[in-house]
């Protein structure tokens, strides 16, 4: 068996490498004051932006505080705008719980005067004759 040769060596990085070509990357991206994204890194340092993702978490996200979209930066924001609309929520099951207790009482005092016009329009047709604890005058 002979193996030939091509006269092309395969590609082989070291870590250490690719880490410093995509430091230099961003901070020629930085410098240039081009819009930094994983992508745009990547393609400076003629490399994928999954292996940036997977093999480089550190690299990601020293470009996601660049961009402003750090991951400790996002959880922050959502978790103080869920607490906000907690807030929001707490206040409104409050409010919704007193319009419950007016409603109720309310509805306690119609159904009182509706029986109390179904008397007076008894009384009134002759049907009833009213029986009252005041004596009239």
């Amino acid at each position: 068996m002979t193996i030939k040769f091509t006269g092309r060596q395969p590609l082989v990085r070291s870590r250490s490498k690719t880490l410093d070509v995509l430091n230099k990357a961003i901070d020629d991206l930085v410098e240039g004051n081009a819009k930094i994204s994983i992508a745009s890194v990547a393609r400076a340092a003629a490399v994928t932006p999954s292996l940036i993702h997977n093999t480089y978490p550190a690299v990601a996200e020293r470009i996601r505080i660049i961009m402003g979209k750090s991951v400790r930066t996002q959880r922050d924001s959502k978790h103080q705008a869920l607490m906000v609309e907690k807030e929001k929520n707490k206040a409104l099951r409050v409010e919704n719980d007193q319009l419950l207790e007016e409603l109720a009482r309310i509805a306690s005092v119609n159904q009182r005067l509706l029986f109390e016009m179904a008397e007076l329009r008894a009384v009134y047709s002759g049907d009833v004759v009213s029986i009252s604890s005041k004596p009239r005058r």
